[in-house]
């Protein structure tokens, strides 16, 4: 069975993944492409560019720098705070964070000056041809990340992955509301969206009631009790008129079909076949596009069979087991 880094490998691809938020590793999503593919992750922490000699990716960069949306901007104030994940280029909202339990993970145990630098300028830096997929986990500045891309890299990215606030976690951040809007205006769809939840309770409410019931501490009570919405992870693709607008070569349409199959969404890679024929014909390319999607969606079907046979063999194996040991 022909892989999909193998299909793309012998498209001539050479997907660009800009990670910005990489937290010491890449999404997982990405690594059947991974071979195929340039990866630029970053890290405020390191020295200096540093790129990898080995690793899974093609090529593997890691730059020192924050990302900041002001080219203008050389140097930006940076809030560690006592959750690294938290840690941002903005001020946490602490009066908001307030009426939830997991506030404390925001506190500020330090700020320190760092390096910045924008996307357009390590894309350039590196000499790439642009930027494909974009993820960015900035903690409260992603959209205005992506729109400070100048007009010609920006209509050039296929797939967005952002994880904007729900809540107020920063002062001045992008919010999903705002961030979905624009970036559905600037030709992209909604292809998965995970919410991920806090408990809604105060840090004093606990106080108040373990001074009562010292029994329900914070571990039961995160375990046990109801979350809210608080921040989501959200993937767009670019639509096929966008694509067709901005980057509608072979190039551009097989890339995109290339991210829709890592998205398991095999009606838009099915569109895009569609699209690809009427504009380009049945070639080489072509039918890669149609039978790697039928027969990843075949697989796909396939699993709950396979789960459901699993299932049954264990079944058996428990009550052999059984049967022998009487």
């Amino acid at each position: 069975m022909i892989t999909l880094g193998q299909v793309i490998a012998s498209l001539g691809l050479r997907p660009v993944l800009i990670d910005v938020g990489a937290s010491g590793t890449y999404p997982e999503i990405w690594r059947r492409i991974a071979a195929q593919s340039v990866y630029v992750g970053f890290d405020p922490d390191l020295r200096e560019i540093r790129e990898a000699s080995e690793g899974e990716f093609q090529r593997a960069v890691s730059v020192n720098a924050a990302v900041t949306p002001d080219p203008a901007t050389r140097n930006v104030q940076f809030y560690f705070t006592r959750s690294p994940f938290c840690s941002s280029t903005l001020a946490p909202d602490t009066d908001a964070l307030d009426a939830y339990l997991f506030a404390d993970l925001f506190a500020v145990d330090g700020e320190s000056t760092v390096h910045a630098t924008t996307l357009a300028e390590v894309v350039a830096q590196l000499n790439l041809p642009g930027i494909d997929w974009l993820k960015s986990d900035s903690q409260g500045t992603d959209l205005r990340l992506l729109n400070s891309l100048p007009d010609a890299l920006r209509s050039r990215v296929l797939a967005v992955d952002i994880e904007p606030g729900l809540i107020d976690a920063y002062r001045g951040e992008d919010l999903f509301v705002t961030a979905h809007a624009d970036i559905v205006r600037q030709g992209f769809w909604l292809s998965n969206l995970r919410v991920q939840g806090a408990l809604r309770m105060r840090q004093s409410t606990l106080a108040w009631l373990r001074s009562r019931e010292p029994w329900l501490t914070k571990e039961f009570i995160q375990k046990h009790f109801r979350t809210s919405p608080a921040w989501c992870e959200a993937t767009y693709l670019r639509t096929v008129d966008a694509l067709v607008a901005s980057r509608g070569d072979r190039d551009g349409f097989s890339m995109l079909w290339t991210f829709s199959l890592l998205e398991d969404q095999f009606g838009f890679a099915l569109d895009l076949a569609a699209e690809y024929e009427r504009r380009f014909g049945v070639d080489r390319g072509w039918r890669l596009l149609m039978e790697q999607t039928l027969s990843a969606a075949q697989r796909r079907s396939f699993r709950p069979l396979m789960s459901r046979a699993g299932e049954i063999l264990r079944r058996v194996s428990r009550k052999l087991r059984r049967w022998v040991h009487r």
